[in-house]
């Protein structure tokens, strides 16, 4: 059967690909160029050993193209030593709809900036909303690379690999085991980014900031352990972590130096000499999705750039680290973007907006048949008090994966006004974050390694869709 397929997916690319050896070989890059959005859709439409094989060809491609999955953490430690300038903040993007379309839009932005340091990432949460498993994540993405013949190292990000409370507090070692299971697969899947997110069980009932991070410290060291035992030989995977939860009270920077010092007394435990944490995630203000008033509009938020500078540059000149992330800042008004650069901010976790975007341009049938799905799949997530617009601004992020079918085949002309739309806010952003002409540091510290792909991790059971309603994005 594998090899009809295989000829199946080939004939799909018109023959741009050839297997030698055991080996994907790219004989035409033009053509495949033009083709590779054929395998993009097998991989996110298709099932089975058809959509596996069609993921597994694509990564093997954008390898021998030079388009490599790699890890962020040298770069964000030469940061932390003082040998990259402060001068921009990386980009983590979530493409939670069109992955395909939308990574090509940013490969393009970069493309035009020489830009290097920006993330594509994907949070446990989204994985489900989006029906989106980390290899499907990994084919839109360099299906996109290749398409925009864009060469070098790409940084794929496991975002919010966090632990539910309310399992962890029924079954501990079943949800330890969960957030594991989807480690063990997302490396495999090319994600050599992971953030880890156990701040849902800071305990803020304790009497001192230490005892509050107990059981966070912990378990990231634990997380971070394991993903040691997962990285292939040559990658140094990069770790995040994370003091507080996005959308509660600011953190402070007694709680940082807590969580970083309980942490690396934890990681030791573990075993001498492990590496640990390359970056630390911060509240300033910000929620997830930002909060929509009755008319829909987004409400303002006031971010405590102060907060975020000081607990980066103790992130970077203690520890260091590249120094603090923001979350939830896609929705914030444009003129905050160049304030994370002033403020030192080593990376931004972007996703909502985009979201916004892709949803205001859609065909207005196709969005009233989301919006009656959602009336009726998400009804229990309605407050008395919501508008309609407060309603469907909260929960329309569930249609994308029910929907994602529909969303691939819209019409090319309504694609191609999104991705216009798209391009030009990636722009804006690129720009006011900095990233024009990183990719020279990227050059001079990333030094990706090429791993090549085991079949048997795309031929393999699929794994199921979990319950992701109570994690962050």
């Amino acid at each position: 059967m594998a090899g009809s397929t295989i000829k199946e997916l080939l004939d799909a690319v018109d023959n741009s690909l050839k297997i030698e050896g055991g080996k994907v070989r790219v004989t035409d890059p033009a053509k495949l160029r033009q083709k590779i959005y054929r395998l993009a859709e097998i991989s996110a439409l298709e099932s089975g050993e058809k959509q596996g094989l069609a993921r597994y060809l694509t990564r093997a491609a954008a390898l021998d193209m030079g388009i490599i999955p790699a890890s962020i953490h040298d770069l964000y430690m030469a940061r932390g030593r003082g040998e990259v300038p402060l001068t921009f903040t990386v980009p983590a993007i979530n493409l939670r709809m069109l992955a395909f379309d939308s990574a090509r839009v940013v490969f393009r932005v970069a493309k035009g900036v020489d830009a290097g340091a920006f993330i594509f990432e994907l949070a446990r949460s989204e994985m489900g909303y989006t029906n989106q498993r980390p290899s499907e994540y990994t084919t839109s993405v360099l299906a996109a690379a290749i398409a925009e013949d864009f060469r070098g190292p790409v940084f794929i990000q496991g975002d919010h690999f966090q632990v539910s409370l309310k399992r962890y507090g029924t079954e501990p070692d079943k949800e330890v085991q969960a957030v594991k299971d989807l480690m063990k697969e997302s490396v495999a899947a090319g994600f050599f980014n992971i953030d880890v997110d156990t701040s849902t069980l800071v305990d803020l009932t304790k009497p001192s900031v230490p005892e509050q991070q107990v059981l966070n410290t912990g378990l990231s060291a634990k997380f971070t352990s394991y993903l040691r035992t997962l990285q292939p030989a040559g990658v140094t995977i990069s770790v995040g972590g994370e003091i507080g939860e996005v959308g509660g009270r600011n953190s402070t920077e007694e709680e940082l130096r807590a969580y970083v010092e309980g942490y690396k007394k934890d990681l030791a435990k573990e075993g001498a000499g492990l590496t640990g944490l390359s970056k630390i995630s911060i509240q300033t203000g910000t929620s997830h999705g930002g909060v929509a008033l009755p008319d829909g509009t987004i409400a303002k938020v006031k971010v405590d750039f102060d907060t975020l500078k000081r607990l980066s540059k103790v992130a970077r000149t203690e520890y260091g680290m590249a120094g603090a992330v923001q979350h939830g800042a896609s929705t914030l008004p444009e003129d905050a973007f160049g304030k994370f650069v002033e403020t030192e901010t080593c990376e931004i976790h972007l996703a909502t907006g985009f979201m916004n975007m892709f949803f205001d341009r859609l065909p207005e049938a196709l969005r009233n048949e989301m919006y009656a799905y959602l009336r009726e799949k998400q009804a229990s997530e309605r407050k008395s008090d919501m508008t309609d617009e407060q309603f469907y601004y909260k929960v329309r992020k569930n249609a994308v994966g029910p929907f994602k079918a529909q969303s691939w085949t819209l019409p090319a002309s309504v694609k191609e006004q999104i991705s216009k739309d798209w391009e030009t806010q990636f722009a804006k952003l690129f720009h006011l974050l900095g990233t024009k002409g990183t990719r020279q540091y990227v050059e001079k510290f990333v030094k990706p390694v090429v791993i090549q792909p085991n079949i048997k991790d795309y031929l393999g059971e699929a794994a199921g869709i979990e319950n992701v309603a109570d994690l962050a994005d």
